[in-house]
C-alpha cells in the first residue's frame, strides 16, 4: 500500500451535477466556473417562477451561475438545462 494525498483548489462536491448538458469539459466530464455566483437553496426546486429574478440578473451581469439545492426538478431543471445549451447563462446545479 502507499499514501497518497490528492490536492484539489477551489470546492469539491461528493454528489454530482444534475444534468449532463452542464458539462463543459467533455474531455474529463466536468464542470468549470470561473468566479460564478452561487444560489444555495434548503429545498427543491421545482418551479421557474421563482428563479426568474436570479436568473435575469446572472445572465446581465454575464456570470455564471451555481444552484446547490436539495434538488432541482421538472420545469425548473429543464429551464436552466436549455438556457445553458442556448448559451443565455452558463449553470450548473448540484444536490446539497
Amino acid at each position: 500500500l502507499q499514501d497518497e494525498l490528492d490536492v484539489v483548489e477551489g470546492m469539491q462536491f461528493d454528489r454530482g451535477y444534475l444534468s449532463p448538458y452542464f458539462i463543459n469539459k467533455p474531455e474529463t466530464g466536468s464542470i468549470e466556473l470561473e468566479s460564478p455566483f452561487i444560489l444555495l437553496a434548503d429545498k427543491k426546486i421545482s418551479n421557474i417562477r421563482e428563479m426568474l429574478p436570479v436568473l435575469e440578473a446572472v445572465a446581465k451581469a454575464g456570470k455564471p451561475l451555481l444552484i446547490i439545492a436539495e434538488d432541482v426538478e421538472g420545469e425548473a431543471l429543464a429551464t436552466l438545462v436549455v438556457n445553458t445549451m442556448r448559451g443565455i447563462v452558463k449553470v450548473a446545479a448540484v444536490k446539497a
